[in-house]
């Protein structure tokens, strides 16, 4: 699957997201784009998008990209908080769906 991960999230996770190509938002050039438009974006070259923004279902139609969203539900954004989700994180990627946000905690 082909990943991008938010700019929220510590890129050092990607090393540990085996199996999947990952891309940064930073490292695409997209650092500080709006939401809305990072989506549409991210829809256009990646299977999922990785952040930590609880509140992007709420603030989006998730249903209208064809892109899934995956939300990572830590104390903090620190490595140390999200790599411990890494096992759920790997075990959700490939049957998660376009159109579709999932939390993983």
């Amino acid at each position: 699957m082909d990943v991008l991960l938010d700019e929220c999230v510590d890129r050092r996770l990607a090393r540990h997201i085996v199996g999947h190509q990952i891309q940064t938002v930073p490292r695409m050039g997209w650092a500080g784009k709006r939401n809305g438009e990072l989506l549409s974006l991210a829809a256009a070259q990646f299977d999922v998008f990785i952040t930590v923004d609880r509140s992007l279902p709420k603030q989006h139609n998730i249903a209208q990209y064809d892109l899934a969203v995956v939300i990572l539900v830590a104390i903090s954004n620190r490595l140390a908080d999200l790599q411990p989700l890494v096992p759920r994180l790997l075990a959700k990627l490939n049957s998660v769906k376009p159109g579709e946000a999932i939390e993983i905690s």
